[in-house]
């Protein structure tokens, strides 16, 4: 337990003894991995709830402060470990970290339920939309570098290169791309690959796609080089037909691009296994960081896509349409800083109103445009 922790805990404890509240300070001295283990098993939730929640204590809330007591742990503990969950090492959505943290409140109120801690530090805390999700202009792979990912990438896998970085699909859309997602000179996206589709005996491999209802669907206009992959992928690569029941019990059929070939290989591919060999495409390609790592993530195409549209012109309630934002704000909040070019339209803008040069005089040397206009005062 660290000195400020102690500290607060031990001003709380005597603080409760001075409001003859009867607390054993020993019973906060479970180490917060154990706790969330013994807090897991008494709910009652889903089982791919559950699934989620024990990987997130697995990989994220057990290695970094699992090793804790829960008299020891502070609210700022809380607030870094939130905050470090959407780094990019760790990649988390900001809508995920915040749903995990209502669970991290969840489980310290337990605690204090339970009288191993007087008050609950994890409580309310989120991370800001707007201050996270701004896109790092290093994050944005340039054409060359898609086309190395692309070239690096295990084959199977080089179609959902290009259709995320010249549609701007979510990894999860571009593995659930069918033959009904393929119209004349546009995609209509209507289905992700849910988070439990890889498993065998997955019964729903596609979900509606996020914030939207099962019919709802979002058309997305296709460069010729979209196109061209898409047929360079049908030559080489066979459809496979999957069959599932949609959300209203109707039995649909589609024909995949992306499930897999072999038996025993689970219905799809998960996000993880096309994030591991996008990963590993960059490591190949040389497109590392100082550390050795991957530069890029499967969403850096996303941005890719957004940022070259928005950037030469294409309007923003367009792509916001086309990137499936709940608003154009997110769009705004994330993509406005990358557009330099906006700066000096508003200069070019701004100077012809203030300031308005004919062009027989921007065509004169300063002096003799100065005495022309000076003529033309008298």
């Amino acid at each position: 337990m660290g000195s400020d922790g102690a500290d607060a805990f031990a001003d709380k404890v005597e603080n409760d003894k001075k409001a003859s509240i009867h607390f054993d300070p020993a019973r906060g001295l479970v180490a917060l991995r154990a706790w969330a283990q013994e807090w897991l098993e008494r709910q009652v939730v889903g089982e791919s709830t559950r699934r989620n929640y024990e990987g997130f204590i697995r990989n994220h809330l057990g290695p970094r402060l699992g090793r804790k007591t829960l008299a020891g742990l502070a609210r700022r503990d809380f607030e870094e470990f939130a905050k470090d969950l959407h780094a990019p090492g760790e990649g988390l959505a900001v809508s995920t970290v915040n749903d995990r943290m209502v669970m991290v409140a969840a489980l310290m109120e337990a605690a204090v339920v339970d009288k191993r801690i007087t008050e609950n530090p994890a409580r309310g805390i989120r991370i800001s939309r707007r201050d996270a999700v701004a896109v790092d202009e290093d994050a944005v792979p340039t054409p060359a570098e898609v086309d190395l990912i692309a070239a690096h990438i295990t084959p199977h896998f080089r179609l959902a290169v290009y259709l995320q970085s010249g549609t701007g699909q979510r990894p999860s859309e571009a593995l659930a791309f069918s033959t009904e997602c393929r119209r004349s000179g546009f995609v209509r996206i209507r289905w992700q690959v849910s988070a439990k589709a890889h498993p065998e005996d997955c019964q729903t491999p596609f979900v509606p796609l996020k914030h939207r209802l099962e019919k709802e669907c979002r058309d997305i206009p296709t460069a010729l080089f979209v196109e061209q992959e898409i047929d360079t992928h049908l030559r080489r690569w066979k459809l496979v037909p999957v069959v599932f029941t949609g959300q209203k019990g109707k039995r649909i059929r589609l024909e995949t691009f992306f499930a897999p070939r072999q038996p025993g290989a689970g219905v799809m591919p998960s996000i993880a296994s096309y994030g591991y060999q996008f990963k590993k495409a960059c490591l190949l390609a040389g497109l590392v960081d100082l550390d050795g790592k991957a530069k890029y993530t499967p969403r850096s195409l996303r941005h890719f896509f957004a940022s070259n549209a928005l950037a030469n012109g294409v309007p923003i309630h367009e792509v916001s349409r086309w990137l499936g934002h709940r608003s154009v704000k997110t769009t705004v909040d994330i993509y406005a800083h990358l557009l330099p070019s906006a700066w000096e339209r508003c200069r070019e803008v701004l100077q012809r109103s203030m300031r308005p040069v004919t062009p027989n005089v921007m065509s004169l040397p300063s002096e003799e445009a100065s005495s022309r206009v000076g003529d033309r005062a008298v």
